[in-house]
């Protein structure tokens, strides 16, 4: 197992530039699935070889419940500096799980907050609600009811017809793509390893730039698409539902407009390899490929020497 352990851990590092290459040179729906899943399968192999790390670090901690067995000095000379880093990654882990319950609890809350908000509205998967706050946002579907979109009369006053089909087109690309999903899981992964916070950042841009686009199409103008976000950001002072995408999502609104009064990005699913697209997705992929065989390796390591040294 050796070193080998470790890198899981640090491996999320080369998802800083990976993230400013793909939300740059990809398309948004590419961009938005490759860091999605990288981050996902980073965040799972960071946090298994950190429970890795724990169980052979404690090994001989007074109370351990591992057989006494798996303490033997070939157990802990499996992973350097195994006491150390296995007292460390006792409150490492308990962070991470804490982190994690939290961010579940905290989107479950604003979910059944958004349903509750609609209770008693016609079951339409448009909801107009009487605010004079300016707001929109997507619901997710949760059985048995479908997703909705839901918008406030504040929002519909300041945008023009064209700019409201804009506005509806970009929430329906929220729900058809399912894009909570992919927030949450780059959430999740952010808490599990603070390295990753760059690809959930970046995630939240290009989920945005992919309702743009799907948008933009829907409407045939790129300008009017453009016009309804900037008006959109304006007048929203922040994100009504924390956590569910959004019309006017917090974040980098400038870039999102100069993006759709530009040409739309290439259709093609994935880039050339000598792009910097390419490059971009070739070093994401072997980073997470390093990540997921270390921490394999780690994982059979482990099991093989602790077989060899339990008595049966």
């Amino acid at each position: 197992m050796g070193v080998f352990v470790f890198l899981p851990l640090v491996l999320p590092l080369t998802a800083w530039p990976v993230a400013r290459l793909a939300e740059q040179h990809l398309h948004p729906r590419s961009a938005t699935r490759l860091l999605a899943g990288v981050a996902a399968v980073l965040a799972v192999c960071s946090t298994l070889c950190l429970g890795l790390i724990m169980v052979v670090g404690t090994a001989q901690l007074p109370g351990n419940p591992l057989p006494d067995g798996w303490s033997d000095p070939e157990v802990r000379a499996a992973v350097p500096y195994d006491e150390i880093a296995g007292r460390a990654a006792i409150p490492a882990l308990a962070a991470v799980a804490v982190a994690g319950v939290r961010t579940l609890r905290r989107h479950l809350r604003v979910r059944r907050r958004a349903a509750r908000a609609l209770a008693g509205l016609p079951g339409s998967r448009v909801a107009v609600l009487p605010d004079g706050a300016p707001y929109a946002y997507a619901l997710p579907a949760r059985r048995p009811r479908p997703g909705r979109i839901v918008v406030s009369t504040a929002m519909l006053a300041q945008l023009d017809s064209p700019e409201r089909r804009a506005l509806f087109a970009h929430e329906r690309a929220h729900l058809a793509g399912r894009h909570h999903r992919y927030l949450l899981a780059v959430q999740l992964a952010a808490r599990a390893n603070p390295f990753l916070l760059p690809l959930r950042t970046a995630t939240e841009f290009c989920t945005e730039r992919w309702a743009d686009e799907e948008a933009a199409q829907a409407v045939g103008d790129r300008r009017v698409t453009a016009r309804a976000v900037g008006k959109a950001a304006l007048i929203t002072r922040h994100a009504p539902m924390a956590g569910l995408a959004s019309f006017a999502a917090p974040g980098p609104v400038p870039r999102r407009v100069a993006a759709l009064l530009r040409s739309g990005p290439p259709v093609r699913g994935w880039p050339p390899a000598l792009t910097p697209a390419g490059i971009a997705t070739l070093v994401a992929a072997a980073g997470t490929l390093a990540s997921a065989l270390s921490s394999v390796n780690a994982t059979v390591a482990l099991f093989l020497v602790l077989q060899a040294a339990t008595p049966l």
